[in-house]
């Protein structure tokens, strides 16, 4: 069943946003995954995932984002729970400027997990309707989980 969803998936993407959306599509430990560039990641995708009667992703497991030097990425665990499929989809950005849109409005869950990502990686979720920090004073200075983020190891303690 992965390879059909994979499959379905790819094809509503392009039948809603075009063929050039998707940059990468494979099964990852049997599970559907797939890379979009951000500025093809759209709010009209997500509410598809979660609309669409052969998809019905109803639950954002997770939402975490990864710094890779060259590149930021935010990657979204969805869940069916009346299917009882599960879809990855990594969104990709550049690191000089990392932005994608909320899916706050979709999933409540990305609520947190977007200001955490924000707070740590200094990714910018546009459309968020709080976009604060969560774990970090809000004087804090910098995103501590980026690769070039300088700290003081004295005055953290260490």
């Amino acid at each position: 069943m992965s390879q059909q969803l994979l499959d379905i998936v790819l094809k509503k993407i392009e039948d809603l946003s075009g063929p050039e959306v998707v940059v990468e599509s494979k099964l990852n430990f049997n599970e559907p995954f797939l890379t979009i560039e951000s500025d093809k990641w759209n709010l009209e995708i997500a509410q598809m995932l979660i609309e669409d009667e052969k998809l019905r992703f109803d639950f954002l497991c997770c939402l975490t984002g990864v710094d890779y030097e060259e590149h930021m990425e935010v990657i979204y665990n969805f869940y069916s729970m009346d299917l009882d499929q599960y879809l990855c989809i990594k969104v990709k950005m550049p690191r000089s400027n990392p932005k994608v849109i909320s899916v706050q409005p979709i999933w409540k869950t990305a609520d947190w997990h977007e200001r955490e990502a924000y707070d740590l990686l200094g990714i910018e979720f546009i459309g968020h309707p709080n976009l604060t920090r969560i774990l970090l004073e809000d004087d804090w200075v910098g995103h501590p989980l980026r690769k070039d983020y300088k700290f003081d190891k004295e005055e953290m303690g260490l």
